[in-house]
């Protein structure tokens, strides 16, 4: 069973009313915060702590900073690598995501910057593959609005081959170092990549050899069409959502034969739904502590994310317009939430408040709520069921929802034979249980 925490570099979770906690930590762009993160989840074994990132404020609500500013829903958003080293240095087993956009940077960039930190941290590198969402990132980039949505994916899917190809210009065996005679480096097993493509024109050849694990692991999180088709080409570490377990069966098995299809092994790609967990001691307790995160999201915070993660100002609407099917359509973002809220309201019109009560957005979705042995139970029989590989665990508030995962649900699932005791490896594929990809595998389909 894979455990994910899934972290943010800015003043809240991905929870935006978790600052507003009274148990919260309120340094949260200090390195001492982050030090103790890393010590909290290495202690519960956790493979890997991932950091998400956007390249904006959500500032889309009412065209404006201030509702967020003031409201303090993620307005701040720091380097998540930069961050990560930090965590890196206060840990040696656990894994280090991070979040870097195919759309605003070049792929050289983010090919060195992965590889460096899969080095300097021996090997326990991952990057999260994602194409941006909204004209806010856009103009922070040069640009003034965001590409269409199936247009990011094919830059996406070149960028990948620039960044594979450059990861593979090094052979494992290239550093020879043999001082006696001045010869550092075979130049036969180092390689130009010459790149020359519809997005890209990229030379080489790299400069940043291979890691103990070869490359970062790759992570995707599309949950449209389109990107689970790009999850199913590339990604290794698979973040998907649910609105059940049948549906996750469903989804677990299909996603699984896609991968296959592509000519993968399915077992070599671990797939983790987010979900949040309150836990405590016994579940009385643990009911209390959801009563007060319960209280803290507004109908601000959702409507603010909303149109952060669908590019669209809700502003413009009251609560009970309905959207009509020019705008719908006209939704750049994350189409899979603007489906989901079709598909639940039941009408191809679904209004402003549709949107807030079936997304869920700014609330903590479908809780599991509950002692050592509620937790674990449901726990138990998503991956038991073939669900998922694991999970992403989402917190309410910070430190607080990890040291009660670390607490009281890992020692549970770890008396069920169901989580490791301890790590198996001193790499994140060696603990995620995914090999290490030989040098220009990956392009074994062209």
């Amino acid at each position: 069973m894979t455990f994910v925490a899934f972290l943010q570099a800015q003043n809240c979770t991905n929870l935006a009313s978790s600052w507003r906690h009274p148990e919260s930590r309120t340094d949260t762009w200090s390195p001492a915060y982050y030090r103790h993160l890393g010590n909290v989840l290495e202690r519960g074994k956790f493979h890997l702590g991932f950091f998400d990132d956007r390249l904006s404020m959500p500032d889309m609500y009412g065209r404006n900073h201030a509702h967020t500013v003031q409201n303090g829903i993620r307005c701040v958003k720091m380097d998540p690598v930069t961050t990560l080293t930090v965590m890196g240095m206060a840990t040696s087993r656990l894994g280090l995501g991070a979040t870097y956009s195919t759309t605003y940077y070049e792929p050289f960039h983010v090919a060195r910057v992965f590889q460096t930190l899969d080095l300097m941290s021996e090997g326990r590198a991952a990057w999260n593959v994602v194409t941006s969402l909204n004209d806010g990132e856009a103009q922070n980039m040069g640009q003034d609005r965001v590409n269409e949505h199936d247009l990011r994916y094919d830059r996406a899917d070149e960028f990948m081959e620039v960044v594979l190809g450059h990861w593979d210009s090094w052979e494992d065996d290239a550093i020879v170092q043999d001082k006696s005679i001045g010869y550092f480096a075979d130049p036969e097993k180092v390689h130009r990549l010459d790149h020359d493509g519809t997005f890209f024109k990229s030379r080489g050849p790299f400069t940043v050899p291979r890691s103990p694990q070869g490359h970062p692991m790759i992570i995707q999180a599309g949950q449209s069409g389109r990107g689970k088709k790009f999850g199913a080409r590339w990604g290794e570490l698979i973040f998907l959502n649910y609105p059940n377990i049948e549906v996750g069966k469903k989804e677990y098995a299909e996603f699984k034969s896609d991968v296959a299809n592509m000519g993968r092994d399915p077992e070599h790609v671990k797939i983790t739904p987010a979900i949040y967990t309150v836990a405590a001691a016994t579940k009385s307790e643990a009911e209390d502590k959801y009563a007060l995160i319960d209280k803290l999201p507004t109908e601000g915070d959702a409507l603010s994310l909303l149109s952060e993660a669908l590019n669209f100002d809700f502003s413009v609407k009251g609560l009970d317009d309905p959207f009509t099917k020019e705008e719908l359509d006209s939704i750049q973002g994350l189409q899979a939430i603007r489906d989901r809220v079709i598909e639940l309201s039941k009408g191809p019109n679904p209004t402003v408040r549709d949107f807030i009560k079936y997304s869920q957005r700014g609330r903590p979705r479908d809780p599991i709520v509950g002692g050592p042995k509620e937790v674990a139970d449901k726990l138990e029989e998503w991956f038991v069921e073939r669900a998922c590989d694991g999970f992403v665990f989402a917190a309410s508030y910070t430190p607080g929802s990890y040291e009660d995962i670390v607490d009281y649900v890992v020692p549970e699932l770890q008396k069920r034979g169901l989580y490791h005791k301890d790590y198996s490896g001193s790499t994140l594929r060696e603990n995620v249980g995914v090999p290490v990809p030989p040098v220009r595998n990956w392009n074994k389909l062209d």
